[in-house]
């Protein structure tokens, strides 16, 4: 195994914790409701790149580190990352030979499904959505999908990631 192959699974670690990192990361009050969301994003792109080596498993666990890291219902998150894991392996060959622009709305829309749950959750716990804003991580992750598509798959292949 040479130096570079040695690194590949370091690097979907790594987009992780980066992911992570940007979920955490202090916002000013009125960017909170557009902060996009980078895990699920980070996420799609794995099962789309490697559906044999990142699956629904993977999903739930990250799910539950940002039930974790939220402060969250237990499930709430690792629910809505594994049925994202889901709907992306089903249809990966489909939405790898779309366009970038072409992807960024099929994102967009599962994550709409994806904040749609997590609304779900919360109105069985009695907890009001916040108001008509509760849907622009969507939004403004379709806008970011591109530039964060480009820097994974030259890191993939730059790391030879398989």
């Amino acid at each position: 195994m040479n130096r570079v192959e040695s690194h590949a699974g370091w690097v979907i670690l790594a987009s992780f914790i980066a992911a992570f990192l940007l979920t955490a990361m202090p916002l000013p009050p009125w960017a909170l409701a557009w902060r996009p969301i980078w895990v699920a994003m980070v996420l799609m792109y794995w099962c789309m790149a490697l559906p044999g080596r990142i699956g629904i498993g993977v999903g739930w666990l990250v799910g539950l580190f940002l039930d974790v890291q939220q402060g969250t219902v237990l499930g709430q998150h690792a629910l809505g990352l594994a049925l994202i894991a889901y709907i992306t392996l089903r249809y990966h060959q489909r939405v790898r030979v779309l366009s970038l622009t072409q992807q960024a709305l099929v994102v967009c829309g599962v994550l709409l499904l994806f904040e749609f749950i997590t609304l779900w959750i919360r109105g069985m716990m009695g907890i009001p959505p916040r108001h008509w804003t509760f849907w622009m991580p969507a939004l403004t992750s379709m806008l970011l999908w591109p530039w964060l598509f480009i820097i994974l798959r030259d890191l993939r292949r730059r790391y030879h990631v398989t």
